[in-house]
């Protein structure tokens, strides 16, 4: 029986469906979390305590529990965990991304010089100190702008500017954001000091979801985002699949993430792109060495019924994978936003949004009595509405409906 280490960060919506799939396997797991007492009924040896915001502390804290537990293979299913995983499998020597790597994905300066090297279309960019004075900054760029943390995720602390006194307000707002202690644990101090700012993008968004074998890239799904991302926060809602543009633009959304992969090291595993489109050419937004983040992944399965975890783990161990093709149904997902900042007292009109023809489940992930905090200072939603249908067009509108009946007391 092959044994996996999953690094599960203790925020991660996503352990129950990795373990419902290990189960399902056979495979013997071993949860890696970073919170120091793990789950209790894990016995000795099926679960342990890392350092995720120090990834050479975390790797040899995984090497020394492998020397009495052997692993056969390591599985990151989060950010939080990418770095660690690779890092340990170094240490290892079992099959992963190299470190190098992994790195360019967890730092979006290092992921925009790697891409802009490779020729591949990219925006003009700079780096700045988050001490740097902004007036002096903001006299020296042309707008629009988009200023983002080097490694925070779920388009945290992520701005758009479209003149200088836009600029000076958003850059304040974003050193307030990297100087929280839940920040400094995720990007760790080497890149919570500097912000990267791009020239913004314009076009639609879409977001790619792959593996890669050997460097070869097998595409699970790309995902329309059908409400438009232009500013000046960027809070994703809706993903929709099968994608409605045109078969040579989606042609061309492989190749660049192919390209894309290829420029930065990425050779095995999951990969999740963030993709723009326009008339000058499809640039690479973000490029992550993991799956689709939050419960999305319930939107995707493949051959008769496996699920994303479960295919993730077979590739993983190097069991054989009945099929890579997603079901024919086209299927989406509605990230719930948080309309305002407040604590959450209530939610209203789950029945009724869950009775709206094609909709499978209303998620509320968030508890009551919770801190609800929109983007750009927040990550998190709400919660997840799921539908399944014929065409992409009656998802869309399926999910709109059932969000517009959920009623959420945020005081």
């Amino acid at each position: 029986m092959a044994r996996v280490m999953l690094l599960i960060p203790s925020r991660s919506y996503r352990a129950p469906d990795f373990m419902e799939a290990a189960a399902k396997l056979g495979v013997e797991v071993v949860v890696g979390s970073d919170v120091r007492s793990p789950v209790e009924e894990l016995s000795d040896g099926r679960a342990v305590g890392l350092d995720f915001a120090n990834p050479e502390v975390g790797a040899g804290e995984i090497e020394r529990f492998a020397e009495e537990y052997p692993l056969d293979t390591i599985v990151a299913v989060d950010d939080g965990g990418a770095l660690v995983a690779a890092r340990a499998a170094r240490r290892l020597e079992l099959p992963y991304n190299s470190v190098a790597s992994v790195e360019a994905t967890r730092n979006k300066a290092l992921l925009r010089e790697r891409i802009a090297g490779a020729g591949i279309a990219s925006p003009a960019y700079w780096v700045v100190g988050t001490l740097d004075d902004p007036r002096e900054i903001a006299a020296s760029l042309t707008y629009p702008v988009v200023m983002k943390p080097l490694a925070l995720s779920a388009s945290k602390g992520v701005i758009r500017a479209d003149d200088a006194d836009e600029f000076v307000a958003g850059f304040g707002r974003v050193r307030g954001i990297l100087t929280s202690p839940e920040a400094l644990q995720e990007c760790g101090s080497e890149l919570a000091d500097r912000v990267l700012i791009e020239g913004y993008i314009p076009g639609i968004e879409v977001s790619l979801e792959g593996v890669l074998d050997g460097g070869k890239l097998r595409v699970l799904a790309i995902f329309d985002k059908p409400d438009p991302l232009e500013g000046p926060y960027f809070e994703e809602t809706i993903y929709v699949t099968p994608s409605r543009l045109a078969e040579d633009e989606q042609a061309r959304i492989v190749e660049t993430t192919e390209q894309a992969c290829r420029a930065l090291g990425l050779e095995d595993g999951p990969v999740h792109a963030e993709l723009r489109l326009n008339s000058e050419g499809v640039y690479p937004v973000d490029i992550a060495a993991r799956s689709i983040g939050g419960l999305c992944s319930r939107t995707l399965s493949f051959g008769t019924g496996m699920s994303l975890e479960e295919l993730l783990l077979r590739h993983a161990i190097g069991a054989e994978v009945p099929s890579y093709e997603r079901q024919a149904s086209a299927a989406g997902v509605m990230m719930i936003p948080i309309p305002a900042a407040g604590t959450l007292r209530g939610v209203g009109g789950q029945a009724e949004a869950e009775a709206v023809p094609l909709i499978d489940s209303v998620t509320i992930s968030m508890h009551i009595g919770s801190e609800a905090v929109p983007l750009p200072e927040g990550s998190e939603y709400l919660g997840f509405i799921f539908a399944r249908g014929e065409t992409p067009e009656v998802v869309e509108a399926a999910l709109r409906e059932s969000h517009a009946l959920l009623e959420f007391e945020i005081s």
